[in-house]
């Protein structure tokens, strides 16, 4: 795993002082390395403008969405998608150019898609029948109006990742399916609709997917079908969206390729055949492999629990609802010393929060040097779904979230205060 420490042996974030953010910010919280953020949207970009091919990279705001994150990735100049209202929402309010947002979703609401037409949102990717015809009749009432769309397809493909995270095959809620001609209907339907701009297809094969066949399997199909609609329709693709998914280091156990490497496989199996129309613009929805790494999750020690002929018990400040991942996916982390990170370690223990449920385990087996009441752990590779998934449960506020850039910290979502949990509470009395 990539640390970085300062004279003092500290970890450090951006450039800051992991204690002294601590201190400042108190814990738990997440701490995001805004250079890291960009550098990795720049590195997606590079691939595309070294092989001369037009592209978007369109950050997948669920991993996680903030006014803070999604002016990060304007200033990137970064596409962005959003997967409901309240991202929609917090986009707009970020003023992030509604032109550069694509919404997707297997359930839009018609709430949610007249708000997106009356913001301008610049692609909609359609994921079923009923929000063809829906949007439709939505658009009808404002005939001068067209909007550009994407169908998603299921391509068939499973990625070899955890079950939860499997979004392309043919037994999945999203999507028009491929094999049963769904998505050939789809299409002819779309065509034929004078309110909407049908502008290509998506696939998106799951998360955390650490090989490229996967990739090049979906590139494959997807072309075929873009190839036999341009036969059957006449119809020209001006995007092929190939979805996200790219795998990140949690532990030194990961071995995921450079991001770069996913996205020259997939421009490499468009490129090995010819195409009866024109080069469409190749579109991925990175987030996970752009804030993940990024992030980190500061918690200070509390308890301990020792059993003979076990494995100990250090218990922090958070857990389970700042932090879902390991009790949902039984996803794993590394965790530090922020003191002396480089320290080595001297016991394996279970590292836990301090939530009402036995499976309130961040990390399993966790290795440490010694801790103490008030030591300061990091657990790092945390920015994706973290504070995204957190809840309120036990009636824990959640977390501030701060931005770290170049040595200056700053405060981008303040923590949350028991007034704020009972804010929406009525009185029954």
């Amino acid at each position: 795993m990539d640390i970085t420490t300062n004279a003092a042996g500290h970890l450090t974030i951006g450039g800051c002082d992991a204690l002294a953010l601590a201190k400042e910010f108190d814990t738990p919280a997440y701490i995001y390395d805004v250079t890291a953020i960009r550098q990795q949207i720049r590195a997606f970009a590079a691939v595309f403008e070294q092989r001369q091919v037009p592209y978007e990279v369109s950050y997948a705001s669920k991993a996680f969405a903030t006014v803070a994150m999604y002016q990060v990735a304007a200033q990137e100049h970064c596409h962005v998608d959003v997967v409901s209202g309240g991202e929609l929402y917090t986009a707009l309010k970020a003023n992030f150019p509604a032109a550069n947002i694509s919404f997707h979703g297997n359930n839009k609401s018609e709430a949610e898609l007249k708000a997106a037409l009356a913001a301008g949102v610049g692609t909609i990717i359609v994921d079923n029948f009923y929000e063809l015809a829906l949007l439709q009749t939505l658009l009808k009432a404002t005939p001068a109006k067209q909007q550009n769309i994407l169908l998603r397809l299921t391509p068939g493909i499973s990625a070899h990742t955890h079950a939860y995270d499997q979004t392309g095959q043919t037994d999945s809620k999203f999507g028009f399916d491929l094999e049963s001609g769904q998505a050939k209907q789809a299409a002819k339907l779309a065509l034929a609709a004078p309110q909407l701009n049908l502008l290509g297809v998506h696939a998106h094969i799951g998360s955390q997917i650490f090989e490229v066949a996967g990739f090049q399997a979906a590139a494959t199909k997807l072309l075929s079908v873009l190839k036999a609609w341009h036969q059957d329709f006449d119809f020209t693709p001006q995007v092929l969206n190939l979805g996200g998914g790219f795998g990140i280091r949690y532990t030194d156990g990961d071995d995921p390729l450079p991001a770069a490497d996913f996205v020259d496989a997939i421009l490499a199996t468009l490129h090995s055949s010819p195409l009866p129309f024109a080069q469409p613009a190749i579109w991925i929805e990175p987030g996970r492999s752009i804030v993940g790494p990024a992030g980190y999750q500061l918690y200070r020690v509390g308890s301990r629990k020792d059993v003979p002929g076990l494995r100990p018990y250090v218990a922090v400040d958070g857990g389970m609802g700042d932090n879902i991942r390991p009790a949902l996916y039984q996803a794993n982390y590394t965790a530090v010393k922020a003191a002396s990170p480089h320290a080595p370690a001297i016991e394996t223990v279970h590292l836990v929060g301090k939530y009402c449920e036995s499976g309130d385990i961040l990390i399993d087996e966790a290795p440490l040097p010694p801790t103490k009441p008030g030591d300061v752990i990091a657990v790092l590779a945390t920015g994706a779904y973290g504070y995204s998934m957190a809840s309120n449960y036990n009636r824990n506020p959640r977390p501030a979230v701060v931005f770290a850039e170049n040595g200056q910290a700053k405060l981008v979502v303040r923590r949350e205060t028991y007034a704020d949990l009972v804010q929406n509470d009525l009185s029954y009395l």
